[in-house]
């Protein structure tokens, strides 16, 4: 289940680490193994020390040189190379998924002791003592439709006036001077 797996990633500002003078000073091949070792250190916890090793497990050649620039980002001790920094965080992130299941299964055991106290599948939200959600016994009456007769609003002429007042804003036809013709059927 999704509960039981590793975290997938971790977040990283980059201006902290672009601040950290130990970063900066780094050349471009120093930086390379940093991150690398890291992203190693988040999905395996740690890497070999012993460098021989960890230029096996890497498949690239690193030195002494290029171990002792990362030093300040690792513990590093005769067996194993780990970022404390990532094990805090995943730490973090353990203790964070743990306050989400324990809020969650007693949010669950309050709604699903409402349920048996009240025989009602549906729980009111929480902070109100009734659904928002008002039901009513009796029928909601339908739309009743509307007589054409009614509402009638046409003229005598059995024109639509407001089509009147439409055309009284147009100017008439400069083909025909508003007498009538194919362009402006009037």
């Amino acid at each position: 289940m999704a509960q039981n797996r590793k975290p997938p990633a971790y977040q990283e500002y980059a201006s902290p680490m672009l601040a950290d003078i130990s970063f900066r000073s780094m050349n471009m091949e120093a930086r390379g193994l940093l991150y690398t070792l890291r992203l190693e250190c988040w999905v395996n916890y740690g890497m070999p020390s012993e460098i021989e090793t960890l230029s096996t497990v890497l498949g690239k050649s690193v030195t002494s040189d290029m171990l002792k620039a990362v030093d300040s980002f690792f513990a590093i001790d005769d067996k194993q190379i780990t970022s404390p920094e990532l094990d805090d965080y995943r730490v973090h992130l353990e203790e964070r998924r743990e306050k989400q299941s324990e809020g969650g299964k007693k949010g669950a055991k309050a709604t699903n002791t409402k349920r048996k106290v009240t025989g009602n599948s549906q729980v009111p939200r929480r902070g109100s003592d009734e659904s928002l959600v008002q039901s009513s016994s009796t029928k909601q009456s339908q739309n009743k439709l509307i007589a054409e007769e009614d509402y009638n609003f046409l003229n005598e002429s059995s024109i639509d006036p407001l089509l009147d007042d439409l055309r009284a804003d147009v100017p008439a036809c400069t083909k025909c001077s508003g007498e009538g013709c194919e362009w402006c059927d009037s």
